[in-house]
C-alpha cells in the first residue's frame, strides 16, 4: 500500500515539474518573442530611429493630481502659483515599433545645474530627473547633450496661439487639438501628432521628429491617440 502511495506521488510530482517546465518554456518564448517584436536594438544607447516631443498640458495635470490627493512632489513643484501651460514632459526616443528606456542602470548622475538650466520648460526637477533616467540615457548622448535636444525640439513646435492664454474651460476635440498644431507649424502632418487623454481632459500632444528635429510621420505613436469625442481643457491658473 505504502509503495503504490510512493509511486503515485513521484508520478504527481514529475507530473507538476513537467507542467512547470512547459509554463516557464512558453513564457521565455513569449517574452523573447515580445522583445523580438519590439526590436532587435532593445535598450541599446542611442540606437533608435526618431523622437517624440511629449508636451503636457499643465493645468490638466494639475487638476488630475489634486483629484487624487495632490500629495505627489513634482505635482507639488508644478501646480503652484506660477501660470503654466502646455510644458515639455519629456523627448522620448522611439523604435518604429516599440521603444527603449533605461538603458543605463544606474543612471549617470544628473547635474543640478542643468537641473535648474530646465525648470523653464520642465517645471519639476524630479520629472527632470526621472525623464533622464528613463528616456535620456537611451539616446546615448550626455546629459547635457541630452537636455540642449530637449531645448532643440522645443524651440521647433510653436503653440497654437488659442492654447497660450486659455482663462476658461474649453470643450475641445482631439482633432480639433491636432488641426490648430497643423497650422500653426509648417511640415507638421496630421500622421506626425497625437493627443492623449484621461477619462475627461486633454492630457498631452505627442510630436514625433526625425533624429534631426524635422517633423515625420510615426503610425504607431498616432495608432495610440485619445478617441474621446469631446475633451475638458481647463483654463491655466490664475487666468
Amino acid at each position: 500500500m505504502f509503495r503504490t502511495l510512493f509511486r503515485t506521488m513521484l508520478r504527481s510530482a514529475a507530473g507538476i515539474r513537467a507542467v512547470s517546465c512547459a509554463i516557464l518554456t512558453v513564457s521565455l518564448a513569449l517574452t523573447i518573442g515580445s522583445a523580438a517584436a519590439q526590436d532587435r536594438r532593445q535598450n541599446e544607447p542611442g540606437k533608435f530611429d526618431f523622437y517624440v516631443l511629449s508636451l503636457s498640458w499643465s493645468p490638466s495635470f494639475c487638476e488630475a493630481s489634486a483629484e487624487r490627493g495632490g500629495n505627489n512632489r513634482s505635482a507639488q513643484q508644478q501646480c503652484g502659483e506660477r501660470p503654466y501651460s502646455f510644458v515639455v514632459h519629456g523627448l522620448w526616443p522611439q523604435y518604429d515599433k516599440g521603444f527603449p528606456e533605461f538603458c543605463q542602470v544606474p543612471a549617470p548622475r544628473l547635474d543640478r545645474n542643468i537641473v535648474s538650466s530646465m525648470l523653464d520648460l520642465m517645471p519639476a526637477p524630479r520629472l527632470i530627473f526621472n525623464e533622464w533616467d528613463k528616456h535620456g540615457t537611451c539616446s546615448g548622448l550626455t546629459a547635457r547633450g541630452y537636455f540642449e535636444s530637449v531645448r532643440k525640439a522645443r524651440a521647433v513646435v510653436k503653440i497654437p496661439e488659442q492654447f497660450l492664454d486659455v482663462k476658461e474651460p474649453l470643450m475641445v476635440t482631439p482633432d480639433e487639438i491636432e488641426e490648430a498644431f497643423v497650422k500653426a507649424n509648417p511640415g507638421l502632418t496630421r500622421s506626425s501628432v497625437a493627443v492623449t487623454c484621461d477619462s475627461k481632459r486633454i492630457s498631452e500632444v505627442r510630436i514625433c521628429m526625425s533624429r534631426e528635429f524635422q517633423f515625420r510621420e510615426c503610425e504607431e505613436i498616432d495608432r495610440r491617440a485619445c478617441r474621446r469625442d469631446k475633451l475638458v481643457m481647463p483654463p491655466v491658473r490664475g487666468g
